[in-house]
């Protein structure tokens, strides 16, 4: 059994030896130590949650939260750095500090964690040559401008007294720090780790350096200097000895034990068995071996920040990211939770402490649409077009101070005369509706490339409404992922040239501004989008946690409704919503409402409905065991 009741950072005082590793087990300031770690991820969270997960880490036994740095929220545009209010890392490091957490830090530059190009930011992509995750010369730059701001907040490199720096040695909370992640499943320059390594090092980053990797990365994810972690779901036979002969005679860490999965549009709710998932736990720990939980506490994907795979096909992950974790999307208890708890009080030689309470979600009942405009009427008002001959990618568009657009759709127009067939000879990044004027005509992406557009008299336009579903954040394809038109589109064989491009990121200055533009009418009973639609959801008490679900139908013959958008809650992106699930509900927190009015704003990309429910209970579709 054990007892680290004295090994918390606020009573740990007169450091100097850090996290260390001890032959085959982990030492603590000379102390023996096993990492019973769960992941939580501050850019997922509310910051006014913060608090109450690592409370809830702390009664389920954990004594470490491991999380990610998204450099993509850091730095949205190039040299312009964001760690402010949910991004302020350094009042997160602090409060695991004040609720007795150690941290492992992983600071990336990639991160995976199902996030929009793996936490890169987007504008690496305008350098035509980009290889990301290489020694290649942008890329490197790019790096080390980045970890240039971030170290001093972790780090400060003139730290010369106690509680002045959040590493562990100069009285701060973080006890190992990860280079890079996975990157055996990449491992395209055997040189890139070595440097990643090096550019911690030389920013002032002097705890136990780790990597991560599952077993087949292993090996080629190595670095000399570094600890191998390993990540799984199932514990096969000779798992933990492959870790062995990879590196002997040192502590076995599973950095991921994956406690659930995640979920992608189309597909189905992932669920994995809390009891074999607890056994799993049980397992690892006899063997000796020191446990991340991923996750312990998922949150959400809010906005646009969801990522992607692309094996055989595309597939783009959902707005939740309950990834059906120890905690809930909401931070409620599962099953996991008290199983775990229990599992760990039998080997932890103190009390629990209790598990908060915890908040109550709130049903406020229909929320009706009562205002509506077309997009087509939004353009001239707002937005100023790009004119370009050619299409240009989302991330090459001359915007936000020459960085690009990173998220959102993109609206190209230009002007034809007849019909014909329309081919987009795949270069559509991911999906575009297509429109003569305003008449829909039908929808391009990864499956359909060719539509007929219908013959008409005169010049007309032709408008290609494209939405970046979100970019690929695991495996070879990172390079590849400009989202927009990433090349010509033709029609009858001949390439389309003249475009007006317009930017449609949806940020809240451009709410803000259509808050207030003419044009806005009353709903009628059917409506064809593209269009924005926004009612008010009254509250008289405290505001508490909702979901949303917008509802198929009003009534059983009406035509259905809300197909496809995105839903804005005063001024906050809660994310996509999409008919095909298998997420139904979207997740609004408490603390982004406010006593009396709120305003809720939808983008629906088709089919418009008249209410939005607001239920206590989410709804994440259709469950599949995972095997």
């Amino acid at each position: 059994r054990f007892n680290w009741s004295e090994l918390i950072p606020l009573r740990l005082r007169g450091r100097t030896l850090g996290l260390q590793t001890g032959g085959s087990q982990f030492l603590l300031e000379g102390t023996p130590f096993r990492v019973f770690g769960g992941s939580v991820h501050y850019f997922r969270v509310p910051r006014e949650y913060w608090e109450d997960r690592m409370l809830k880490m702390k009664a389920c036994g954990l004594n470490t939260l491991t999380t990610y740095v998204p450099w993509n929220l850091h730095e949205p545009e190039r040299g312009k750095f964001d760690f402010s209010q949910n991004l302020d890392l350094e009042a997160f490091l602090s409060l695991a500090a004040k609720n007795g957490l150690w941290v492992i830090l992983r600071p990336g530059p990639y991160i995976c964690s199902e996030w929009d190009l793996g936490g890169l930011p987007s504008w690496l992509l305008q350098d035509p040559e980009m290889h990301l995750r290489t020694t290649y010369k942008g890329f490197t730059e790019a790096v080390d401008a980045y970890f240039d701001h971030l170290m001093p907040i972790v780090a400060p490199f003139q730290a010369t007294s106690p509680f002045c720096s959040h590493q562990y040695k100069r009285g701060g909370p973080i006890i190992a720090v990860q280079v890079e992640n996975e990157y055996g499943s990449y491992a395209k320059d055997p040189n890139y780790m070595a440097y990643v390594k090096r550019a911690l090092l030389k920013r002032g980053i002097v705890e136990l350096l780790m990597t991560s990797d599952n077993k087949n990365g292993l090996s080629l994810g190595l670095v000399k200097g570094a600890l191998a972690t390993i990540n799984f779901q199932k514990l096969n036979p000779g798992l933990l000895k492959h870790l062995d002969r990879i590196q002997k005679n040192q502590p076995k860490m599973v950095m991921e034990y994956w406690t659930g999965w995640f979920d992608s549009w189309g597909g189905p709710h992932h669920v994995f068995d809390a009891d074999v998932m607890v056994n799993t736990v049980a397992s690892i720990l006899k063997l000796g071996a020191s446990i991340n939980l991923y996750m312990f506490h998922g949150g959400t994907n809010f906005g646009f920040m969801n990522g992607a795979l692309q094996a055989d096909e595309y597939k783009a992950d959902v707005t939740s990211y309950d990834y059906d974790a120890v905690l809930t999307e909401a931070g409620d208890y599962t099953s996991k939770f008290f199983k775990l708890r229990q599992l760990f009080s039998t080997i932890i030689d103190q009390p629990l402490p209790l598990p908060p309470m915890i908040e109550s979600k709130a049903s406020y009942g229909a929320i009706l649409m009562h205002q509506y405009i077309s997009l087509w009427d939004v353009l001239p008002a707002l937005l100023q077009p790009i004119k370009s001959e050619l299409p240009i990618n989302m991330e090459n568009l001359h915007l936000n101070r020459s960085s690009g657009q990173s998220y959102g759709y993109v609206l190209y127009e230009t002007v034809i005369f007849g019909g014909g067939q329309l081919q987009s000879r795949n270069n559509v990044r991911d999906r575009a509706q297509v429109f003569v004027n305003t008449m829909y005509v039908g929808v391009l992406d990864y499956n359909t490339v060719e539509l007929t557009l219908p013959e008409g008299q005169g010049f007309r336009q032709l408008r290609l409404l494209v939405e970046n579903r979100g970019r690929v954040n695991y495996g070879l394809a990172l390079n590849e992922q400009r989202k927009g038109l990433i090349g010509d589109v033709f029609l009858n064989k001949t390439p389309l040239r003249n475009f007006k491009i317009y930017s449609l990121e949806m940020k809240p200055s451009f709410l803000e501004s259509l808050k207030h533009t003419a044009g806005w009418s009353s709903v009628p009973d059917y409506f064809v989008g593209p269009a924005f639609f926004r009612g008010r959801l009254w509250i008289e008490h405290q505001p508490q946690d909702t979901f949303l679900k917008l509802q198929a139908r009003l009534i059983f013959h009406s035509p259905p409704g809300w197909e496809k958008g995105v839903v804005f809650v005063n001024g906050q992106n809660l994310g996509r919503y999409w008919r095909i699930g298998p997420q139904e509900t979207l997740y609004l927190p408490g603390p982004w409402l406010w006593k009396g009015s709120n305003e809720v704003v939808v983008f629906e990309e088709h089919t418009a409905g008249r209410i939005i429910q607001s239920v206590d209970i989410p709804s994440l579709g259709r469950s599949q065991y995972v095997d």
